[in-house]
């Protein structure tokens, strides 16, 4: 039977100028994330995507388990990480049962994809300890380049999705104040929020630059402090 998820499996391939992007991106939060919960030792994470993530988390943590929907990602992400271990569970997020609690569950660019966020949200409490971490990163509608695309006269509405946004199946940009209302109203209480990469132009723009890899890293330091303007938003939650 066809699986629909699978469609959207070539923007997973690395073959855009987006790579450069995701390749901040999807290696600086989950080192945030890291700091943040040391001494942890069972992370439950949604989506394998990029790979990237997976590829981190599974030589820092005991207990790690990734959930993805789309065989074709998983067949994509064995290839690009042959030596990497860890469990995999093949299911749609709203599927997923089980009897165990995790310390940790990350959420990592999946909201933007789903139909329902908050059915998803309220699901995956149930799999949360008393104690537990969840932390969810979005793309940020508001970013600081999208903010001067809009300004410049390029972007008709900073809530547009562009191609590459429908390649990889996006259906909504969030903001911050839409995030953390989508969690309040979901049950959990907002510990952080924080900002990923400050992303000042365009990728194509940035690519020209040619800067030094010291500069990208301090745009994601400062981009920390700046959640409105980076062109991700990473959010630590706890159930009320």
């Amino acid at each position: 039977m066809k699986n629909e998820l699978d469609e959207h499996v070539i923007a997973y391939e690395g073959k855009t100028i987006y790579d450069f992007d995701n390749e901040i991106l999807l290696n600086w939060y989950p080192r945030r994330i890291i700091e943040l919960t040391k001494e942890t030792d069972s992370i439950l994470e949604l989506g394998l995507g990029h790979g990237f993530t997976a590829h981190i988390f599974s030589k820092i943590y005991k207990k790690y388990c990734v959930l993805e929907g789309s065989p074709a990602v998983i067949k994509n992400f064995r290839k690009n990480f042959s030596n990497c271990e860890l469990q995999i569970i093949e299911t749609y997020f709203e599927s997923f049962k089980s009897n165990e609690k995790f310390d940790v569950i990350v959420m990592g660019f999946i909201l933007e994809h789903v139909e329902n966020p908050v059915r998803i949200l309220n699901h995956f409490k149930q799999f949360l300890s008393p104690n537990g971490k969840i932390f969810i990163a979005v793309p940020n509608a508001e970013a600081m380049n999208r903010r001067l695309g809009r300004y410049a006269g390029f972007l008709a509405d900073m809530q547009e999705l562009s191609q590459n946004d429908l390649d990889l199946g996006h259906k909504r940009f969030y903001t911050v104040d839409s995030l953390k209302k989508e969690m309040k109203d979901t049950g959990f209480s907002i510990e952080r929020i924080e900002g990923i990469y400050l992303k000042p132009f365009t990728t194509s723009q940035i690519l020209s630059l040619n800067l030094d890899k010291k500069v990208i890293e301090g745009l994601c330091e400062m981009g920390i402090n700046y959640p409105e303007l980076s062109c991700g938003i990473l959010a630590e939650g706890k159930i009320k």
